[in-house]
């Protein structure tokens, strides 16, 4: 390869001087131009806004919200800017010999802990959100018992049996029922959806004004455009609410600490 003919003028020692500074150049120019991508990036996961989903296999209510209306944070593409969280325990309690107790009986409990192994095994929340959104549907076709359909239906493994035959899968319900018990306000029915620690309580349907409203980026996605940002009134229409399943039945829950 041939030198440029200016080139040839330059002492070795000062060529080498030269060759460094420019290599320095350009370094501090890819820095230049990978930075600001990098920052922004962190930017945006510190932004994102937490929604949390307190609910139950087989409430009806809960696997309205999930196949129906949950869905469209994906459908969206809202998902880019929320860190979606799933808690399937619900208005379940533990008896005192431990033993967990659920609202609607023994597959409603199989079934918490079948998705709580698969959102802790698969943690990308497209992932298990599909799965999950499955077992709902079959819920609400009154086809729940069909649940191991849904491993093939999503493409996952079957690691959330082995997580609920080796016992795995009730220590994880046993946090879920710590962490549900500390909510603040208690949770009164399931569905029940915090966004950024408001509890939307009986306005859960509305969750996604609430995350626009609550999302503090530049750029706010598509979805959130003319979307009503109103903040939920707690004393109104508190008594026609009926699209929940309630835990005043429920018996004192008995926590492990």
């Amino acid at each position: 390869m041939k030198m440029l003919p200016f080139l040839h003028s330059f002492p070795p020692r000062t060529f080498f001087i030269f060759c460094c500074f420019i290599l320095l150049l350009l370094l501090l120019l890819l820095l230049l131009l990978v930075a600001p991508s990098s920052s922004s990036s962190e930017g945006a996961e510190v932004d994102r806004v937490t929604m949390s989903l307190y609910y139950e296999s087989l409430c009806p209510y809960c696997a309205d919200f999930i196949v129906n209306h949950l869905v469209r944070l994906f459908q969206t593409g809202l998902i880019s800017i929320v860190n979606l969280r799933m808690i399937p325990w619900g208005n379940s309690w533990l008896s005192p010999d431990g033993n967990i107790v659920c609202q609607h009986g023994n597959d409603e409990c199989f079934l918490n802990t079948i998705q709580a192994c698969a959102i802790t095994i698969y943690p990308d929340e497209v992932q298990h959100f599909r799965f999950v959104r499955c077992l709902e549907q079959l819920t609400l076709e009154n086809r729940h018992k069909e649940w191991v359909s849904c491993f093939q239906m999503t493409g996952l493994g079957t690691l959330p049996v082995n997580c609920y035959t080796s016992g795995n899968g009730k220590a994880i319900e046993q946090n879920y029922a710590k962490e549900t018990s500390q909510l603040n306000p208690p949770h009164r029915f399931v569905p029940w959806v915090v966004v950024n620690n408001q509890a939307l309580q009986e306005d859960y349907q509305s969750f996604v004004s609430y995350i626009c409203r609550a999302y503090k980026g530049h750029s706010k996605p598509d979805a959130c455009r003319s979307i009503s940002t109103r903040t939920y009134d707690s004393n109104k229409n508190i008594n026609s609410f009926q699209h929940a399943c309630y835990a005043d039945g429920a018996k004192n829950r008995t926590i492990p600490y």
